[in-house]
């Protein structure tokens, strides 16, 4: 539970720290900037978004919709590298449970013994804890490039998309509670697929969609407009890729197997018995 808490601060920092550094810098973006960050990643965004966006006559919010999609399917495969891992590791978090009592004490040679096995049981599971990170080291540059490719880019910042200017906060707070129920609805759907829920489990699902809405409160309306899809297109993938009812179908005839096979290896044993016994 420490642990969980710690990744998750560290997490909340580095996203802090980062929104930070990143709007330090205001400088207008154009073909004429350099720099690994501003000429190489924040150009290119702004330049592909309005590229998208000619095909809908000049709609920028099109253009960062479609743009959304297509970086959600370019990164789609860590995505699906992330779940199943997610899904090994929630299947084996029984013995995960057994071996944190087994080895219970905190004196330092026991803390050592299950760290061990711990790395056992993922080596021999086909696991790695680090890969549920990644998703989202792989996301939050882009979503620090997608702030400031519209924030620095004017034509951008003054473009307007149904009631919005997508450089201004939504004034009607639609775009902050879409990406919100889509961010519970993503959360929710994983939380379903586990085996076991916990409280740290129910605290996220809760948790993450009120830090999306209060945060989109106070961004422009296209980072909002990117929440939406991005998270939109997180429930979808889910529902097709690791769909919950799928997965406690699957656990629930495992589940039977297993106890099928127990109850005909004790009906072998009693057969064998009454043999010996003749």
């Amino acid at each position: 539970m420490k642990k969980r808490i710690k990744k998750i601060s560290a997490l909340l920092a580095m996203l802090s720290l980062t929104v930070f550094l990143t709007a330090c810098s205001n400088a207008p973006i154009t073909e004429h900037s350099t720099g690994l960050w501003d000429g190489l990643i924040v150009l290119n965004f702004s330049r592909a978004i309005i590229w998208l966006s000619k095909f809908f006559n000049d709609n920028y919010g099109i253009g960062i919709i479609i743009f959304t999609i297509i970086i959600r399917i370019i990164i789609l495969p860590l995505m699906i590298f992330q779940t199943r891992s997610m899904r090994k590791t929630q299947e084996i978090q029984p013995q995960l449970k057994a071996l944190q009592q087994k080895y219970s004490s905190k004196d330092t040679e026991t803390m050592q013994k299950l760290q061990e096995e711990q790395r056992k049981l993922y080596a021999e599971a086909g696991v790695n804890p680090i890969a549920g990170c990644l998703p989202l080291v792989i996301q939050l540059p882009i979503i620090f490039a997608l702030y400031q490719a519209i924030w620095r880019t004017s034509v951008l910042r003054t473009g307007h998309f149904l009631w919005l200017q997508l450089g201004a906060k939504d004034p009607y707070y639609i775009l902050p509670i879409l990406a919100a129920v889509f961010t519970f609805f993503s959360s929710w759907l994983n939380m379903k697929g586990q085996p076991e829920s916990n409280s740290m489990t129910t605290m996220m699902t809760v948790g993450m969609p009120l830090i999306i809405f209060f945060t989109a409160l106070n961004v422009p309306s296209a980072l909002s407009l990117y929440w939406v899809v991005t998270n939109a297109f997180q429930v979808g993938q889910t529902l097709i890729i690791q769909n919950p009812w799928k997965i406690q179908r699957e656990r629930e005839e495992k589940i039977q197997a297993e106890r099928d096979r127990e109850r005909a290896k004790q009906k072998a044993i009693k057969k064998a018995k009454k043999s010996k016994r003749k």
